[in-house]
């Protein structure tokens, strides 16, 4: 074992470590206990009769295999109040982990097409975050647009979002990913960018290289969630390594949707030799086995890192976050002096 006396000694090194997260669907932090719990407060009725019955279907072999359950799981969540407990819960599993930052997705147009209200989705999430701010947890929240629909939808969901923009950071890209390339929505991200916010997008979880070099010619995101694939072409790495671009991967959730067979197999290792920004993320972390911390450990077991390496992801979680130099300063110098 490289520069740990255990798997312990590692373990502890990384829950000491300041980390932001880049890369966390809320939807996805609705644990089954949660669940269960909105669904019998709003009179939702479940596929599932019990908690366990529902850990019990978190058995995926690709990435539309989960989102049929993900949407499923969606359903329970019905007002403003609904958001702001999600919201909680996760930000607290997120303090437990040394997380100090967030940048969240949410998917609005899982809950419109619903029938709820934008300003109930919005302003439970952003509640949360503002509380958790008081304590200490910054945060950025990103809208993300969901592939599998149309870019006139997205369009609309822009729309609806407009007197809320004062809580939103930036617009992302999510949901199934093959036959949905980036450039399907080229006109909604350019407005978005009109309008200032910063553009993400999902490109390379199961998509082809060429996904990832529509995110950055087409779409001109300013970071890569995901990115795996990117590694199938070494002019696409040289590029995102010219342009300084950060990767948000999760690789417990690469492991659930089998896009590494193990962890052992996880390139995460080999990014960061490329020069790639990589960080270290937990996506849906109630479907796919851990929050951050876990993320880190699994896969730094796996791969066998070394403190340095460690080091070097929980730094790229901050400089690859939208805080500003400025902000993310205190948390660099509180990562160098574990160093």
């Amino acid at each position: 074992m490289t520069g740990f006396a255990s798997a312990a000694d590692r373990a502890a090194f990384i829950a000491a470590l300041p980390k932001a997260e880049l890369h966390l669907h809320i939807e996805g932090s609705l644990e089954p206990e949660m669940m269960f719990a909105l669904a019998q407060r709003n009179g939702v009725r479940l596929a599932f009769d019990s908690i366990e019955a529902i850990r019990a279907a978190y058995e995926f072999s690709n990435l539309q295999d989960f989102l049929d359950i993900y949407y499923q799981g969606m359903a329970v969540l019905r007002c403003e109040q609904d958001f702001y407990d999600l919201t909680a819960a996760y930000l607290a599993r997120a303090a437990a982990d040394n997380v100090r930052h967030v940048e969240i997705f949410f998917d609005p147009q899982g809950h419109t097409e619903r029938g709820l209200a934008f300003a109930d989705v919005v302003g439970g999430i952003a509640r949360a975050l503002a509380d958790a701010g008081a304590r200490g947890i910054s945060s950025r929240l990103i809208m993300c647009f969901l592939r599998h629909l149309s870019e006139a939808d997205a369009e609309a969901t822009l729309d609806q979002a407009l007197p809320h923009l004062h809580l939103i950071h930036g617009v992302g890209l999510d949901s199934s990913e093959v036959g949905h390339p980036p450039d399907k929505f080229a006109r909604v991200f350019a407005r978005a960018r009109g309008l200032g916010l910063k553009i993400v997008a999902h490109a390379g979880e199961e998509g082809p290289p060429d996904y990832v070099w529509q995110a950055l010619d087409v779409l001109g995101v300013d970071r890569i969630d995901h990115g795996n694939r990117a590694l199938e072409d070494d002019a696409l790495v040289q590029r995102i390594v010219a342009d300084g671009l950060t990767l948000t991967v999760c690789p417990l959730s690469n492991l659930k949707l089998c896009v590494v067979k193990q962890l052992a197999a996880h390139p995460l290792r080999r990014m960061l030799a490329a020069g790639l920004k990589a960080t270290v993320n937990s996506d849906d972390p109630a479907y796919f086995g851990g929050y951050v911390s876990a993320n880190f450990i699994a896969v730094a077991d796996a791969l066998d890192l070394e403190r340095d390496e460690i080091i070097t992801l929980a730094r790229n979680s901050f400089t690859g976050s939208f805080l500003s130099p400025a902000e993310q300063a205190p948390h660099l110098a509180a990562i160098a002096a574990l160093g």
